[in-house]
């Protein structure tokens, strides 16, 4: 009874890396709605996606079962799915050029300063800031705009649009910038440890 008990507790131990996992399937069908213009598809997926995201964060408290691969795996769904997005959208014509380019170049960006984060202090982690997460939020509600758009081009969704690709440049320059600093203060901090431990 209890190795019965033990196998279904496992098994929703499990749960929240498999919505993320599922996360991640849900791209290539998207793309393939988006690039057929099947827009109502697109939405609709997109929207599933974004329930997966909040589903598996919510399970993971709820069942103590924040694992390692869960923390890494998180962000790398979100990422791949986004980027993907934005790519699709702007090569449809749907985003501008400029916002796919910044979105592209501040993930590679914080990229590049978390290995030398990691060649200089050692340091694996480098958790998302406030920035980060509301430029996430920022790119989720554009892409969502974005999609509603070709359905309902109504004044409001317009607006909606346009606020919500403003705020995603915005908030991806102030987010690199952020990740910088961080970084900078990071390794300073170590240099400084050395030179004083010496």
């Amino acid at each position: 009874m209890k190795d019965l008990a033990s196998e279904q507790l496992n098994r929703y131990r499990t749960t929240p890396n498999l919505l993320t996992l599922l996360r991640i399937c849900l791209a290539p069908f998207l793309v393939s709605a988006i690039l057929e213009h099947r827009y109502a598809l697109s939405l609709g997926l997109f929207l599933c996606a974004g329930i997966t995201d909040a589903l598996d964060g919510l399970l993971a408290r709820l069942l103590k079962q924040r694992t390692m691969l869960g923390q890494y795996l998180d962000p790398v769904a979100d990422k791949l799915l986004l980027s993907t997005l934005f790519i699709v959208l702007m090569y449809e014509g749907l985003i501008p050029m400029r916002v796919t380019v910044l979105v592209f170049g501040r993930d590679v960006g914080i990229l590049v300063v978390a290995a030398l984060l990691y060649a200089a202090t050692g340091r694996r982690e480098f958790s998302p800031s406030i920035f980060g997460k509301a430029n996430t939020l920022a790119q989720i509600l554009a892409v969502a705009a974005v999609l509603l758009h070709q359905l309902t081009p109504g004044y409001w969704i317009v607006i909606f649009r346009l606020v919500a690709l403003d705020a995603t440049i915005g908030l991806t320059v102030a987010s690199g910038l952020h990740y910088a600093w961080v970084a900078a203060r990071r390794v300073g901090a170590q240099a400084s440890a050395s030179h004083n431990g010496k």
